[in-house]
């Protein structure tokens, strides 16, 4: 019970199409499993009240929101609902990303619609997230967010927005550190490397042609450790340990959760 007497919103708790659990949808039931009240926001709805129905069942306590983070005016209303059900937000988790399905490519064939769409999902949305959550938790004297970035941002990764994104939440997150950690705000990052999920499968999956056990496989044989894909439950569990009171005094790290992907490149 690490997160029990605490509230989170999970920004990006439903998932898109395909086999697995989400990072979204496993961080969700990991802080509820460990004493949470969850808000689980994502724009598609239906996925979110899925998300939120297997926490209930299990005898926790979550609700869904509708919000586009695209929209600034969505994010600001799932916060003022998640605090006025609530009375405070201890953690803040931004899980949300975009890559092929937002039309992302290699430069030369990098468009600038690709890149508005991208950045304003993965990049824009954290930002205006915080933005509304950051006045709740400096009142308190205390919050914990964090916010899913990738192995990509290191990496020789061959799409232009979602690298260029994921770095910039990197520095993100260590300005939010710095600029609040006088009010007892942490901010971190996570940086997971080849996870089995349905956005990286499946996607792949449906983008190539390819079977989702070709593109599994594939994607397996990156991996040094074990040569086998993490899962959303290690991206879950780092999440947690940052949200609990475990890394109180942790901010504005980068956490790699990779299988040893950046040991690669050093």
């Amino acid at each position: 019970m690490r997160l029990e007497g605490k509230t989170a919103i999970v920004i990006g708790a439903g998932q898109g199409p395909g086999e697995g659990m989400g990072n979204g949808r496993a961080t969700v039931l990991r802080f509820a499993q460990e004493g949470a009240n969850v808000m689980a926001v994502d724009r598609d709805l239906r996925s979110a009240e899925e998300t939120a129905s297997m926490v209930t069942q299990s005898g926790g306590e979550c609700v869904a929101f509708k919000a586009d983070v695209t929209q600034e005016a969505t994010l600001a209303a799932a916060i003022a609902a998640a605090h006025k059900a609530w009375g405070r937000i201890d953690i803040l988790h931004y899980n949300v990303g975009v890559s092929i399905a937002g039309g992302d490519a290699p430069l030369l064939e990098f468009t600038e619609e690709a890149f508005d769409r991208i950045s304003a999902i993965n990049l824009r949305g954290a930002i205006m997230a915080c933005k509304h959550v950051i006045p709740i938790m400096r009142e308190q004297r205390a919050g914990a967010i964090t916010m899913i970035s990738s192995l990509a941002a290191l990496e020789n990764y061959p799409f232009v927005a979602y690298k260029a994104t994921k770095a910039a939440l990197i520095a993100f997150a260590k300005q939010v550190a710095i600029q609040n950690a006088e009010f007892g705000i942490r901010a971190n990052v996570i940086l997971p490397g080849l996870i089995d999920t349905p956005m990286a499968v499946d996607t792949r999956a449906r983008v190539s042609g390819k079977s989702r056990a070709e593109v599994a496989a594939e994607r397996d044989a990156r991996v040094p450790l074990r040569r086998k894909m993490g899962t959303a439950w290690d991206v879950a569990n780092a999440a947690l340990f940052l949200a609990s009171d475990e890394a109180n005094f942790i901010t504005g790290v980068a956490l790699l959760v990779d299988g040893g992907g950046a040991l690669n490149i050093g």
